[in-house]
């Protein structure tokens, strides 16, 4: 089976077998930064350019699917596409020129996926109080549950491309403009989660490239290695090592960091600030980086 993900900042692939009585078993996974959201925010469109790239990467990615003789495939959309004037003529778009049965993902759904994906190798029967926090480019996904059962959910108009086009005005960016950025954050999950949910969870999860970004450059690793990055801990004290160190370079000296990907350099920066404050608004000093995220839940659901 076959899963794209088009989101507000990267486009993705995941190809898995089927495996009966062991769930999936990951053939090939890409993931591509293809800024679809560039510019929502401001003027509530998709622009044609980043269409373009989004497409380039589904031709891509198209060839893949039909080399490994994928028997169901589907496309997922998320903030981008939801949020814009034309997401529904860039979807059927899609559909017509990938032969991708695609959709758009409400957030209810989107959070459900990412729980089932994040959760997917854990006991079933694990008590713990579990966050998981999926940053894109256009919104994150906050979503709590315990022993595999999905509780509170809610999708926040928080994301790295959003906040850096919003509050990041230089480079590199400047500390007031940061303590903005924070606050802004902070404020918007304080608003949308309420304290007696907070006060519950007792651990994180973080999917998707932020993430994933992190846990890569704490590592170190070139190339990027998924099963090193799975399950690595972060500290908040890394990660405000991490974004001093980020913030102090500019885009150039950036995209040279070992562990992150080039094309992530641009938005980095907001997303260490955004996965610091989530952490800081539910009191938990770390977070438990994981591979498996919105992909994982949907081609279990396909399963």
């Amino acid at each position: 089976m076959a899963v794209v993900d088009i989101g507000t900042n990267s486009t993705r692939l995941l190809v898995a077998d089927v495996e009966p009585g062991t769930g999936l078993r990951e053939l090939q996974r890409e993931s591509t930064v293809t800024r679809l959201g560039d510019g929502v925010d401001t003027h509530g469109r998709l622009g044609e350019a980043s269409q373009e790239r989004v497409f380039a990467t589904l031709e891509r990615y198209a060839a893949a699917i039909e080399r490994h003789g994928c028997e169901a495939r589907t496309a997922v959309m998320t903030s981008a596409v939801r949020d814009a004037a034309n997401g529904r003529a860039f979807a059927d778009r899609v559909r017509r020129r990938f032969g991708l049965a695609g959709r758009t993902l409400t957030g209810d759904e989107e959070a459900a996926f990412t729980f089932a994906g994040a959760t997917a190798a854990r006991p079933a029967d694990d008590p713990t109080e579990l966050l998981v926090i999926d940053i894109g480019g256009g919104s994150t996904e906050l979503v709590c549950g315990a022993a595999g059962v999905l509780g509170f959910h809610v999708s926040t108009q928080i994301g790295v491309v959003r906040h850096s086009e919003r509050h990041l005005r230089s480079d590199p960016p400047q500390p007031g403009d940061r303590a903005e950025l924070a606050a802004a954050v902070r404020a918007a999950v304080e608003a949308a989660v309420p304290a007696e949910v907070r006060e519950t969870v007792q651990a994180a999860v973080g999917v998707a490239g932020t993430a994933t970004s992190c846990g890569a450059i704490d590592l170190a690793l070139e190339p990027y290695d998924s099963a090193l990055v799975e399950g690595h801990v972060l500290a908040r004290a890394t990660l405000a090592a991490q974004l001093e160190r980020l913030a102090a370079l500019g885009l150039d000296e950036r995209r040279a960091v070992p562990g992150l990907h080039p094309d992530r350099a641009p938005t980095i920066v907001a997303g260490v600030i955004i996965l610091s404050e989530v952490l800081g608004a539910f009191e938990l000093d770390r977070v438990e980086v994981s591979d498996r995220d919105l992909l994982w839940g949907v081609a279990l659901d396909m399963a």
